[in-house]
């Protein structure tokens, strides 16, 4: 019983951590495979502005699972008969709360919302990781995909 206790939270902790490094990006240096050799359009302008903004982490369920498996497990330990189902049950569902939690904020990012104006007069703003710096008078690119992702870079 212990056994396959401590198989279940291993097993429970690399789930985690293999699919937490799964994490989407949105790096305006950083292309997925996919978007390798696809056309970008290519507009031209200069930065108005630059605000620091928080982007939300990820919600993938991984951390709910992991949590919950944990918590179960930690529960299972406590109490006996139906106390011990009691504890199980408590245990999940207080670690997959907290395990959810855990996986939103150690995925959040900074990020940058870059306003553009561009060289046709257009205003436009872009947000993305703040991988790189910009700073407003700034030349700079906007690549926009035909799915309608746009990054800046310069």
């Amino acid at each position: 019983m212990m056994n396959s206790r401590y198989s279940l939270l291993i097993a429970a902790l690399l789930a985690s951590s293999i699919l937490g490094g799964c994490a989407a990006t949105s790096s305006g240096e950083v292309y997925s495979a996919g978007q390798a050799r696809q056309e970008m359009s290519v507009r031209l302008g200069v930065v108005e502005s630059v605000r620091r903004v928080t982007l939300e982490g990820s919600k993938s369920g991984v951390g709910t699972i992991a949590g919950a498996a944990i918590g179960g497990v930690g529960g299972s330990a406590l109490g006996g008969g139906r106390g011990q189902s009691i504890t199980t049950v408590l245990g999940a569902v207080a670690g997959g709360l907290i395990g959810n939690t855990l996986e939103e904020q150690g995925t959040r990012k900074v990020g940058l919302e870059i306003t553009v104006k561009l060289d046709n007069g257009q205003l436009t703003a872009v947000t993305q990781e703040a991988d790189e710096e910009f700073r407003p008078g700034e030349r700079v690119r906007l690549l926009s995909s035909q799915r309608g992702v746009t990054r800046v870079s310069h």
